[in-house]
């Protein structure tokens, strides 16, 4: 984009701490501080004016605090992730005022394509991680990457920020337990502004001293009031020199001026009267200001905010003049590119061995990527000693010890973002939970944060989510579930559901080396349901496609997971009994969808059954019949049949589980009675 150049004064991001008694120092300093509120400023006007849409947070107030820290944090190590008043600190961690500003116009030049909301982008490339407004969700992504920088030797911090409204959540409590048990060196700052959106802290806390918190988790942690710069500079730089030497976490409370509402739209009628006032009277740009004018900088303070002036205006009329943004590509991005095929050795870890269980070829696959893959690791409660609850990752933890493979406290959604942060900065992760069941604690860390990274982002995030699944042995509600059905009517994410242990071993390590976060769903009564043999597959990345399991004329059979057996065996039935035969199909790739073959098939014989474990309404099979006939409808020869479970929450008693749930003879009844 041909934006104006700024000021020479803005070429140079960085302060060190050696430098922060020097007058130049702290004109530096105001100088970001006056681009960023005269960028809020400016951008609140435009937002009035109609020229920006959605809405806007200003970060009018919270200067004092970001414009420091952001000078101070090494920008070829670190990691950060700003939140919504941040705006000083996106302008001086990379880019160019204008780029900026053209992704709250959302035009041609915005960094996310128009895809993200105002100044819910990043530069994931510069490990500045792009937010969601899930508060409290973005603190262990920023671990995750920290750690990886720290994984390459790099002495990396991260600086994680919320608010005193987000504290609230859990994703905070579970960030701030595992950064202090890894243990992890990010700054944990919160933004307090006395009010979350409109409920002030009064209501919000018993305890008003919200940075005593960091006690319980065994971390360092103080208050810090932001009204003045040159004191937030000292106090920022010697944190940030400890944490830096210590590798440990720090937790900061930021008393902050928020000087306008929550948003835009906010008309703070709920504050005080002359509460307003009152704070306008702490702004810490004009005392800043006066303070430099006194010790003689007026002349200097003036030139700055003249070219401060002047560049910000031309940089908006630049930034307006943009053409607008093309709905182009917009399908193909929310998925990262195929890879190209890592370079297995062609061997499985099996060869000496016999045949296995889909639990040992599982835990060879994961075997495989430790010893071949240095940017690996496996995490997951109880994955450690104890091998998992199914035993499936069994002896690696002595084999690879604790830096690749991470016994976690219970926190689905904190260990989920920790591994995004992971796939963000280069490391591979594969989650372990403990049963499918628990990812809904993770759910908005995968369906919204994971799933939608490439497409609003454009970097890629490479995690796999291993999901024992599935019903029949007696488990509940709680540990009994198909989940493919809540998780993938979101985009962006893959999942692979093998049937037996080859493509259970393949569907592992295709996982791994795609850029996207896949689940692999691995049905529980299938880990150790006989014995097969393992051998090294090239074509390991055909689990992606479906298979034929059984050729026949009269029906198009599509199953995946444990039904496949069940299928077989009515197939068989059927083939026997009645001289009928099917083509069954094991889907194994649940999406994205490739349904060629099966398309072909049904052309043929005109009659389609889908079988599948999770409830019927609402079902996978719906979607499945959906694509099938909608392109063949005319060619059918009987209405499509779907077998599934009954729309239940999962019974426990057995006897009550085997009605539930499809089996050999209730796929027999069915389809007799559909043939009739």
């Amino acid at each position: 984009m041909n934006f104006p150049t700024p000021p020479g004064r803005f070429d140079r991001r960085d302060l060190r701490p050696s430098e922060l008694a020097q007058p130049e120092s702290l004109l530096h300093t105001y100088a970001w501080m006056q681009l960023a509120r005269t960028g809020d400023n400016r951008i609140l006007d435009l937002f009035r004016q109609g020229l920006i849409k959605g809405t806007v947070t200003g970060g009018q107030g919270n200067e004092g605090l970001i414009v420091p820290l952001a000078l101070l944090a090494d920008k070829a190590v670190d990691v950060v992730s700003f939140s919504h008043r941040d705006f000083g600190g996106h302008l001086i961690w990379s880019g160019h005022l204008g780029e900026h500003l053209c992704q709250y116009f959302a035009n041609g030049g915005s960094p996310t394509k128009g895809r993200e909301g105002n100044i819910h982008h990043g530069d994931p490339a510069n490990r500045s991680l792009p937010m969601i407004s899930h508060l409290g969700v973005m603190l262990s992504n920023v671990i995750g990457a920290t750690d990886s920088q720290r994984r390459l030797g790099r002495p990396a911090v991260g600086f994680a920020f919320f608010g005193d409204g987000s504290s609230s959540t859990g994703d905070v409590h579970e960030s701030l337990n595992l950064a202090a048990l890894l243990p992890v060196p990010v700054i944990f700052v919160i933004e307090n502004n006395g009010y979350a959106y409109s409920t002030p802290v009064e209501e919000q806390f018993v305890s008003s001293s919200l940075f005593e918190r960091a006690r319980g988790y065994g971390m360092e942690g103080f208050a810090m009031d932001c009204r003045d710069p040159a004191v937030v500079l000292d106090t920022l730089a010697a944190a940030i020199g400890r944490v830096r030497a210590s590798g440990r976490p720090l937790l900061i409370e930021a008393h902050t001026y928020r000087l306008r509402g929550h948003a835009a739209y906010d008309t703070c009628d709920y504050m005080k009267p002359g509460e307003a006032d009152a704070l306008a009277a702490q702004d810490p740009l004009p005392r800043f200001r006066a303070r430099l004018a006194a010790a003689g900088h007026g002349a200097a303070l003036d030139a700055i905010d003249a070219e401060v002036g002047a560049f910000v205006e031309a940089t908006i009329k630049a930034a307006l003049a943009v053409p607008p943004i093309s709905p182009a590509g917009m399908e193909a991005d929310v998925y990262a590119p195929t890879p190209a095929p890592r370079p297995w050795l062609p061997a499985t870890g099996a060869e000496a061995a016999g045949p296995v269980t889909m639990a040992q070829a599982l835990n060879l696959g994961l075997r495989k990527i430790l010893r071949e893959r240095p940017e690996s690791l496996v995490l997951g409660q109880d994955i450690g000693a104890y091998g998992g609850a199914f035993k499936v990752t069994d002896g690696l933890l002595a084999e690879f010890g604790r830096p690749r493979v991470l016994n976690t406290p219970i926190c689905e959604s904190a260990c989920t973002g920790y591994a995004i942060g992971l796939a963000a900065n280069g490391h591979r992760a594969v989650e372990e939970f403990q049963f499918a069941d628990f990812s809904t604690e993770a759910t908005t860390q995968i369906v919204l944060n994971a799933a939608t990274y490439h497409f609003r982002s454009g970097r890629s995030c490479p995690v796999v989510f291993r999901f024992p699944c599935g019903g029949g042995l007696t488990f509940g509600s709680f540990h009994s579930q198909e989940l493919e059905v809540p998780f993938l009517s979101f985009p962006g994410l893959k999942a692979l559901y093998p049937s037996n242990p080859q493509d259970a071993f393949n569907a592992l390590l295709a996982a791994y080396e795609d850029d996207n976060p896949v689940i692999l769903f691995e049905h529980k009564a299938l880990y150790r349901r006989g014995r097969h043999p393992l051998r090294w597959d090239p074509g390991y990345r055909d689990v992606w496609q479906p298979r034929r399991v059984r050729s026949g004329t009269f029906a198009t059979l599509v199953t995946y997971g444990e039904m496949l057996l069940a299928a077989g065996e009515a197939c068989a039935y059927f083939e026997e009994e009645y001289e009928r035969s099917f083509d069954l199909f094991d889907l194994r790739a649940l999406s994205p969808l490739r349904l060629d073959a099966i398309q072909e098939s049904l052309a043929r014989t005109g009659r389609l059954v889908v079988l599948h474990e999770g409830r019927r309404t609402h079902g996978f099979g719906a979607e499945l019949v959906a694509r099938l006939v909608e392109s063949g409808f005319s060619g059918l020869r009987a209405p499509p049949l779907r077998i599934a479970a009954l729309d239940l929450p999962v019974p426990f008693a057995p006897e009550l589980e085997a009605v539930y749930r499809p089996n050999r003879d209730r796929i027999i009844e069915t389809i007799t009675a559909w043939m009739g």
